[in-house]
């Protein structure tokens, strides 16, 4: 009963830290990534539901950084909480030992885990792939208030067979007037039309499909490719220039682009993998028998041909690349079926380390969803111990632990993601480092709980955290020093 009571205990003391905390980091979190991408939004005469549904899609990816951090953070804190009121002292003297206290906390955490498993697996992709495809939608929609004063302005049509450039001086979104107006249509190669005008005015159609613009006091410059030196130039008072197809309503079109990694599920992720290793198998099967097809080209030449240019070109073709023309193994080069060959291995190369990035990226992806979700549990190991060992550091001590114990996981990640996508490194070692250099960290701490020293006494606050860090740094600094006076010149 005791039991039970002391782990409901905890349950409740963890939960409102960790429950604010994460209302906390996700909230910082999801400002700053809407505020990097409110640019695409305003001015695009988005409706609030538009607006509603991108906020709403925008969250999973915030959730999936801040979960595990609150995680943290509140076991930081809820220990840190306990010691400072002599909590754990009291259940120490009650006989309960510290190590008893983890279990509850690591059973959350393994719940902890099993959601984000769930999230990173279900949630996450299908929510970051009707994100995207949100996106282009809303990159699709041209409404006249899209268009930027003083560069130019890239304007296609629904249909994408068209395509204007635009600039303008000066736009007023309120009026929909322009001025200093160039339109360059190059859309007929033959007849190549550049229209300027002092000033227009922007409509749309009843339909919001068609754009017309109303230019005045201009002239149009076309370059007539059908007739040497055409040229013709014009003078308008008042001209209409209708953009036939570029819309202002928002056309969605869910489901229509393609996954990309971070938009598929684990079993999907498996599966493209395996599709693009069996690719890579049959391209690099494929690669060989040409590269042993230009050899045999090579060795069949006639009896007069210089060994060494053949051995030469063989290494070339082996090498998958093609000679160049000033060495003396582009004569063999020269050979229209021999070159053919060559140039279709050295395709089917750069096929190749096509697919090795893209396998990596699938298998990266589907490492790195793994290990942050079992970053809950390998936190949950961490917190208790550095609470214990600091127990008056309060805040400062939740902060600072927190921020650099995830400061150096999250660099960890980063750049095992990138050794492994520049296939440097295996995607598994490098996504599963980070996660096991603190999970040993963690249990060195955990063994270290129940002995005399676990804990700081007579002191253990935040202050002092920082005092015995500058000061084992100034004793280390010293020894060096005193070292190089006492060595020789």
């Amino acid at each position: 009963m005791r039991l039970g009571v002391l782990t409901r205990y905890l349950v409740r003391a963890h939960l409102g830290p960790f429950l604010f905390s994460l209302s906390a980091i996700t909230g910082l979190i999801f400002l700053n990534g809407i505020a990097q991408r409110m640019d695409g939004l305003v001015g695009k005469g988005l409706s609030w539901n538009v607006i509603g549904e991108f906020f709403i899609l925008s969250l999973p990816h915030t959730i999936a950084l801040s979960l595990p951090m609150s995680v943290l953070v509140a076991v930081l804190y809820a220990f840190s909480e306990m010691t400072g009121s002599n909590e754990i002292t009291a259940m120490s003297a009650g006989g309960v030992r510290p190590l008893r206290i983890m279990i509850p906390l690591l059973v959350m955490g393994a719940v902890a885990t099993a959601t984000m498993l769930y999230f990173n697996n279900s949630v996450l992709p299908e929510a970051n792939h009707r994100l995207r495809n949100l996106l282009v939608d809303i990159g699709r929609k041209s409404p006249t208030f899209q268009l930027k004063e003083q560069v130019v302005n890239e304007i296609r049509t629904e249909d994408g067979l068209d395509t204007y450039f635009l600039t303008a001086a000066r736009i007023d979104p309120t009026t929909n007037t322009l001025e200093d107006v160039t339109i360059f249509d190059a859309n007929n190669p033959v007849r190549r039309r550049t229209t300027y005008a002092e000033r227009g005015v922007m409509e749309f159609n009843a339909a919001r499909t068609d754009l017309y613009l109303t230019l005045y006091a201009g002239e149009v410059h076309e370059i007539q490719g059908d007739r040497e030196g055409g040229f013709q130039r014009l003078f308008f008072a008042k001209q209409v220039v209708p953009l036939r197809g570029v819309g202002d309503e928002l056309n969605r079109q869910l489901g229509g682009t393609q996954r990309g990694d971070r938009e598929m599920s684990f079993a999907m992720l498996r599966e493209n993998a395996d599709e693009k290793r069996a690719e890579l198998r049959q391209v690099e099967e494929t690669n060989h028998e040409r590269s042993m097809e230009a050899l045999r080209l090579a060795l069949n030449r006639p009896a007069d041909a210089d060994t060494a240019l053949v051995n030469q070109f063989r290494s070339q073709v082996t090498q998958g690349r093609l000679a160049n023309s000033t060495s003396p193994g582009s004569l063999l080069a020269r050979d229209p079926v021999t070159q053919r060959v060559v140039v279709n291995t050295r395709t089917n190369v750069a096929r190749s380390d096509s697919l090795k990035e893209l396998t990596n990226r699938y298998t990266v992806e589907l490492h790195k969803k793994w290990a942050i979700a079992f970053a809950c549990l390998i936190f949950t190991l961490m917190g208790p111990p550095l609470a214990l060992r600091f127990p008056r550091g309060g805040v400062g001590m939740v902060v600072a632990g927190s921020t650099i114990i995830f400061a150096v996981y999250w660099i960890g990640l980063i750049g095992g993601e990138s050794l492994a996508d520049r296939r440097v490194a295996d995607p598994i070692i490098t996504m599963w480092a980070p996660n096991l250099v603190l999970a040993l960290i963690g249990l060195f701490l955990v063994s270290r709980m129940g002995r005399a020293g676990g804990t700081v006494r007579g002191g253990g606050g935040f202050g002092d955290l920082l005092y015995r860090l500058s000061d084992a740094a100034r004793r280390r600094f010293g020894r060096r020093r005193s070292r190089r006076l006492e060595s020789p010149a």
